[in-house]
């Protein structure tokens, strides 16, 4: 249910980004961090999280790959919201279609994690969908591969880190916060932010903590409890939903390729799922 909630709220988020599509890319992705980590602060203070967190930045051995799956959700984030409000929406959503086959990938070699052969197959079937969808769309590949790549170590190194979700999300954002602040400084100094701008712009800007904030809970909760293998293919649900808004919202073109390639990436999940829930049925009828 986690991983559902994560994937289905990043899938609607071409809708919210658009509603920020005056406003420069790098400042809304400095906002999402400062937001978040007001939100965060709080969230943990709530529930007595705050000593936790604190040992947890006194931790080299748990700063430093933090510090790295911060770098990684940044070079995520900022991509993401360049190619949303610059109209690439389709490519976005290819960059999700082809991270759970990079998240796969990292789970086998990393992870020593075994597939099944109908797993095998499933990813076989999503794969070939995936390729015909990169070659219908070779002048965006890199928007892809950057989404791909950064968001799968990401993934890894969260899931290698023995910190509790909201402790490490936390560590990643403050992490995160200098950079913010210099760059909002820099902005300020050469042209203004689109903070204060207007009442509207102001307060989606507000909200994008939250917009942060509760997937990425969300997100480090299930990649703590699930396989890899199976974390990756739940992913398909939210580059399907950023897909639709490409094509039916924002107007992109779909061609051929891209039609077929759609089909056969569904294709794959059907055959994941349908395995998925026979191994859990063989595994209770074993247990009983």
């Amino acid at each position: 249910m986690a991983a559902v909630g994560a994937y289905g709220l990043w899938g609607l988020l071409p809708l919210f980004f658009r509603l920020l599509h005056h406003v420069d890319p790098v400042e809304i992705v400095t906002q999402r961090v400062l937001w978040s980590l007001l939100l965060i602060l709080a969230l943990l203070a709530l529930r007595n999280g705050l000593p936790p967190f604190l040992a947890a930045l006194r931790n080299a051995r748990l700063v430093l790959p933090l510090a790295g799956s911060a770098l990684m959700i940044g070079i995520n984030w900022l991509t993401y919201v360049w190619a949303v409000n610059d109209g690439h929406v389709v490519a976005a959503s290819l960059g999700y279609f082809l991270n759970p086959l990079v998240n796969v990938m990292l789970g086998v070699l990393v992870l020593k994690e075994r597939l099944r052969r109908p797993q095998m197959l499933a990813i076989g079937v999503a794969s070939i969908g995936v390729a015909i969808l990169a070659a219908s769309a070779l002048t965006t590949l890199w928007i892809s591969l950057a989404l791909a790549f950064s968001f799968a170590f990401y993934a890894l190194l969260r899931k290698l880190t023995p910190v509790a979700p909201m402790t490490g999300l936390g560590v990643e954002t403050l992490l995160l916060t200098p950079l913010a602040i210099a760059y909002l400084v820099w902005e300020l100094r050469h042209g203004g932010v689109g903070f204060g701008q207007d009442a509207p712009t102001t307060a989606l800007l507000i909200v994008s903590g939250a917009v942060t904030t509760v997937p990425l809970v969300l997100f480090a909760i299930a990649a703590q409890r699930l396989p890899m293998a199976t974390l990756g293919l739940l992913q398909y649900l939210a580059p399907t939903l950023q897909f639709l808004c490409g094509i039916w919202l924002f107007g992109e073109r779909l061609s051929v390729g891209q039609m077929a390639s759609f089909g056969l990436i569904w294709l794959g999940l059907i055959l994941f799922a349908t395995d998925g829930i026979a191994t859990a049925r063989r595994n209770r009828m074993a247990a009983a």
